[in-house]
């Protein structure tokens, strides 16, 4: 079964918010959007704006949704994940780290890819641009190696 999440890069003053994902969470010690798995009927929005809050304490106004991207691991048909990307500009409050991870903003020119996902590398040049896309990318099975990817932008 796909599990159906969000994922949010914040922008602030020509830099990201990221979180460095917690022990024993998924994607631990890799540096990520702050998101979370959608509750069941949740709107992908409303659940991008909840997960935002929980993770970060941030209250984002107005996240501009950029595409889905699909990821599977290993021989599967279906998508492990199905992720919702958003972008928000617009926020209230301070970041404050909680048991999802550390919190912490990154210069454009210095956004750790070397310590995140490998997919990152290739749709966040795109969010950064402001683009809309759709993507697949295919990780081997223990999600350590990306093995082949689509993406389109629009």
């Amino acid at each position: 079964m796909t599990v159906e999440a969000t994922l949010c890069v914040i922008i602030s003053e020509g830099s990201v918010l990221l979180q460095r994902k917690a022990a024993g969470r998924f994607g631990e010690g890799k540096w990520n959007g702050a998101g979370g798995k959608l509750e069941p009927g949740e709107a992908p929005v409303d659940g991008v704006v909840r997960e935002v809050l929980e993770e970060t304490g941030l209250r984002i106004r107005g996240p501009r949704c950029h595409g889905r991207l699909d990821h599977f691991f290993g021989d599967r048909s279906a998508p492990a994940w199905s992720v919702h990307i958003f972008s928000a500009t617009d926020f209230e409050g301070e970041p404050v780290g909680g048991e999802e991870g550390e919190l912490r903003w990154f210069p454009l020119e210095e956004i750790p890819y070397g310590e995140m996902w490998e997919d990152d590398l290739h749709w966040l040049p795109l969010l950064l641009d402001g683009k809309a896309f759709d993507g697949a990318f295919y990780f081997n099975g223990d999600a350590s190696r990306l093995l082949d990817f689509r993406l389109t932008t629009s």
